[in-house]
């Protein structure tokens, strides 16, 4: 679980594209705060100090606001077309003995010994939607497959899960698991040229009595 951080974020009145490409240019980026029926606030806060709390996996913080302090999940976050300037962040208030949903990575360990062996390793989940605490929030879920022989699976409900992590995806669902290859089908044996049919001649069919005139000349 990311420690908590704390953020400084100061109110905006003006809002718009032209506002926003201001307040960036400035080495801030927009933002709104909402939830627990409160006024939805839009802020500003330091681009600088938030993407470092995003490259460090924090998904909850505490935002600090003249002399207020509320705790706010993280909840999305916009980047440039690159991946590498943030444009706009949404913070949804929660409470530190609030439970909530959200999805968390699932992180493989070890190396799968039917892999090893000629299987396919095969992953269809990549990350699992979950209910804890909201200041208990798991980095990632981790999934030893360091047992896992060609025909067998990893589901979700087989998953080890960190106390008070309660998993809300199908429990069915495989998250992993060890394929048998598939032998590529033999080629069908040629057909012997004896035994090919003759191509067939597309013309004028022979009118009755055109054979005989024909031996004649």
């Amino acid at each position: 679980m990311a420690e908590a951080v704390e953020l400084s974020v100061q109110n905006r009145e003006t809002r718009g594209s032209h506002e926003a490409r201001r307040l960036r240019r400035k080495g801030l980026v927009p933002g709104v705060i909402y939830g627990h029926k409160e006024a939805t606030v839009s802020v500003a806060l330091s681009g600088e100090e938030l993407e470092k709390a995003v490259r460090r996996g924090v998904r909850v913080v505490d935002l600090k606001n003249d002399g207020r302090q509320e705790k706010a999940l993280i909840r999305e976050i916009q980047w440039d077309h690159l991946g590498k300037e943030l444009l706009h962040v949404d913070f949804a208030r929660v409470a530190a003995d609030e439970r909530i949903h959200i999805t968390v990575p699932l992180e493989i360990r070890g190396i799968a010994p039917g892999a090893s062996t000629g299987g396919l390793l095969d992953q269809p989940i990549h990350s699992l939607m979950v209910e804890c605490l909201a200041i208990k929030i798991p980095d990632s879920i981790r999934v030893n497959i360091g047992e896992l022989q060609v025909g067998q699976v990893i589901h979700v409900r087989d998953l080890p899960l960190p106390e008070g992590v309660r998993a809300l995806t199908d429990p069915d669902a495989i998250v992993v698991q060890v394929k048998a290859q598939v032998a590529e089908a033999e080629a069908a044996p040629a057909v012997p040229v004896a035994e090919q049919a003759e191509p067939e001649v597309i013309g004028r069919q022979a009118k009755p009595g055109e054979e005989e005139e024909a031996e004649k000349k």
